[in-house]
């Protein structure tokens, strides 16, 4: 079975505010199994555009990114980024197996 990405690049308006979001995906992200790849760091684009900061979170399924999306305890989190906090582009992807 393949597994299950997450690909998020944000742009972070009040850092502050941002850190209570980091605080409340925690939960999600704990039950869903979770384990980020990247978060943040230096970074070069080549081509195109992207935000100030990019992020790839690896689950161990389709399945299970697409259900830690949709749980009540990322609902729950993405409260914490609106209201001009962040704004962020979100993929839910699933690996490559070749």
């Amino acid at each position: 079975m393949a597994k299950g990405y997450w690909i998020g690049h944000v742009d972070v308006y009040d850092e502050d505010a941002y850190l209570k979001y980091i605080a409340a995906n925690a939960a999600a992200f704990a039950k869903y199994g979770a384990r980020f790849l990247i978060r943040g760091g230096e970074f070069e684009c080549v081509e195109g555009k992207t935000r100030a900061r990019n992020v790839v979170i690896e689950f161990a399924s389709l399945e299970a990114a697409r259900a830690c999306y949709h749980s009540p305890e990322y609902k729950n989190a993405i409260a914490f980024r609106g209201g001009g906090v962040a704004e962020a582009d979100l993929v839910i992807i699933e690996g490559y197996e070749g």
